[in-house]
């Protein structure tokens, strides 16, 4: 009886990491998403569907005056355009007029943003199957910018993804 559960036991739990390995992404080894830019705030979005970074300035691509640029890239990092972004800003009752400029990139204006203090930048982003979120909470995410490589979940707490 013994012998039988702890067969069962060694079966069902790689039966379990065989299910979790195939829903967590098509790209061997796990999802792995790409941070494009050095000076960018980047972000797996909570559900894993989509990644996000955010331009906040034009050092290494060009966005416009008073804009911050959003890069949108699904699990296999491919752009995502023709979604529905819900930009919302901390002490901001509305959301922000969201621009599609193509590729992936999407512009929202700056100028509400908050210049001290604790505040939260929140992405939402739909289309078809994608429904995701990421937060952002300044000052602190500008003090954990990461180089441009690629990352997976773990990736995001401190180590890179080789």
């Amino acid at each position: 009886m013994k012998k039988t559960f702890a067969v069962m036991t060694v079966v069902l739990f790689f039966c379990g990491v065989a299910a979790v390995s195939a829903h967590s992404g098509s790209h061997e080894g796990g999802a792995k998403f790409t941070k494009h830019f050095n000076e960018t705030l980047f972000s797996i979005a909570e559900k894993g569907q989509v990644t996000m970074e955010v331009l906040l300035n034009e050092k290494e691509y060009k966005i416009g005056k008073d804009v911050v640029g959003i890069v949108v890239h699904d699990s296999h990092d491919e752009d995502v355009e023709e979604a529905a972004l819900a930009v919302t800003v901390t002490g901001v009752t509305e959301p922000l007029k969201v621009k599609e400029k193509g590729g992936g990139l999407y512009l929202v204006p700056n100028t509400g943003f908050p210049k001290d203090g604790k505040w939260e930048l929140k992405i939402a982003v739909k289309k078809k199957k994608i429904d995701d979120s990421a937060v952002f909470v300044f000052p602190d995410v500008l003090h954990t910018k990461m180089p441009a490589g690629k990352y997976d979940k773990e990736g995001l707490q401190g180590k890179k993804s080789p």
